[in-house]
């Protein structure tokens, strides 16, 4: 059930995977915002790190739009690599939510005290929506700097 519920909460980011050209990717809605590149790749970070620190698998992954490091330069612009992050991000999680059998098993992290299985889902699943819906206003509305 969880998992169906995750990727239907997903397609408000996969369902605009087709239309993103690389052009758009500099655009952002504001000069202090976050660029199209930058929250495809932040979306895809953020869900690896699930997959590795709070479901537990052990899986590589270089964050580059977290902490102090993550400023937005403009520096995430080749759309085939973020989209094939995406891919990656997508199907580590997807795993690590089918081979869940204790919904109710608490993990602890730094970033959000303990919480279960069930609500690790719920977490990643409106990250990864609210994100979408900035990259929706970004690439619609944006302009590039």
């Amino acid at each position: 059930m969880y998992d169906k519920l995750w990727k239907m909460g997903r397609t408000r980011l996969t369902n605009q995977l087709k239309s993103i050209e690389e052009t758009d990717l500099l655009k952002r809605l504001h000069p202090d915002s976050a660029s199209a590149g930058w929250l495809l790749r932040h979306i895809a970070e953020v869900e690896l790190l699930f997959v590795k620190n709070v479901f537990g698998r052990e899986i590589a992954v270089k964050a580059q739009t977290i902490g102090p490091i993550g400023k937005d330069r403009g520096q995430f612009n080749d759309l085939k690599p973020l989209l094939d992050l995406i891919e990656r991000a997508g199907d580590e999680l997807e795993k690590a939510i089918h081979s869940i059998d204790n919904w109710d098993h608490e993990v602890t992290t730094a970033e959000f005290g303990t919480i279960t299985n069930a609500e690790a889902v719920g977490r990643i699943s409106s990250h990864t929506a609210y994100h979408a819906g900035q990259l929706a206003l970004a690439v619609k509305y944006g302009k590039t700097d």
